[in-house]
């Protein structure tokens, strides 16, 4: 089972066409309850979710039938009567999924991880792929059409994760000499993250890569104009460090040092006893499955033992 989060929101059993779950309401119920799955969601959190603005005066029932149809949305084809794996539990909803069930958004999480510490190995063909593995998985905004609490912070770390992706897979490519792709990505990161040093120095270092020295200059004085103008500081240590460096580089700057890409979101804390009265539920951080399966990521072919190897064999990329 694969369930995708980003995007059209969707259900995809072996075998089986993707089941398309339509209303914001279930959509956004369903998102919590796969995401908290291994907890459980409680009845007046859920509630609050689907009606951030304010509870509806018969909210009991009307959650009922959002239940029902998240329910009805996650059973399997031909699952018996009553078979159902979305049960209530002392005032809490739970999620059955199956063990080998994957989430798109967990998975580009775990690859995100994955790929920084790939990267920092040398191991920059690997980093690329599950880099564009979690750029590609993540197809879209996480329920544009909710702007809860919880819906908007979840939200955010996916977009978070998306950045992360694009900045390690420039920095790989650049290490690669791939300065197409480099500059590729490194510019969606500049466009959906303006403010972002890091994306900045991707694109930098993209365009030093490529021998482009004058250009990736002009890029440090549009990260400065914009961060004066925009919010009133100067650049940080780093981005006037790599700065300097290629100022006093000969040209071209292809071998100027790669900066490091940023970290990724850090994984969800352990979930905690289940407490008699739900207290006022935080925004969550999306949990990090601790492993990535090559075939969903649907971006590249499983990858042989090693794989962080420096002198190991290449990664074909598919």
């Amino acid at each position: 089972m694969l369930i995708r989060l980003t995007g059209l929101v969707t259900v995809e059993h072996d075998g089986a066409a993707p089941q398309h779950l339509s209303g914001a309401q279930a959509q956004v119920a369903f998102a919590r309850l796969v995401l908290e799955r291994f907890a459980g969601t409680g009845r007046d959190a859920l509630a609050d979710t689907v009606w951030p603005d304010g509870l509806p005066d018969t909210w009991a029932s009307a959650l009922r039938s959002v239940v029902s149809r998240v329910r009805a949305f996650v059973a399997a084809p031909g699952q018996g009567p009553g078979a159902t794996p979305l049960v209530s539990q002392g005032g809490r909803y739970v999620l059955r999924l199956p063990a080998d069930a994957a989430v798109d958004v967990e998975v580009a999480a775990s690859a995100v991880g994955e790929a920084g510490e790939a990267f920092g190995a040398g191991a920059y063909p690997v980093a690329q792929q599950l880099a564009a593995g979690a750029i590609a998985n993540l197809r879209g905004s996480f329920l544009p059409d909710h702007d809860g609490e919880w819906a908007c912070g979840v939200r955010d770390h996916v977009e978070e994760l998306r950045i992360c992706a694009l900045e390690t897979a420039s920095l790989s490519a650049s290490a690669l000499g791939e300065e197409h792709h480099a500059l590729r990505w490194a510019e969606e990161a500049v466009r959906r993250a303006p403010f972002r040093e890091s994306a900045y120095r991707c694109r930098m270092a993209a365009l030093a890569a490529a021998g482009n020295r004058a250009e990736a200059l002009r890029c440090y004085q549009q990260l400065r104009q914009v961060l004066a103008e925009e919010l009133g500081i100067d650049p940080g240590p780093e981005s006037q460090d790599m700065y300097l460096s290629l100022l006093r580089s000969p040209a071209p700057a292809a071998d100027a040092p790669l900066p490091a890409p940023a970290a990724a979101p850090g994984a969800a804390p352990a979930v905690p006893a289940v407490p008699a009265v739900d207290p006022v539920p935080a925004v969550p951080v999306v949990p990090v499955v601790p492993a990535v399966d090559p075939v969903l990521m649907g971006i590249f072919e499983p990858l042989p033992p090693g794989r962080w190897s420096r002198s190991g064999p290449p990664v074909r990329a598919a």
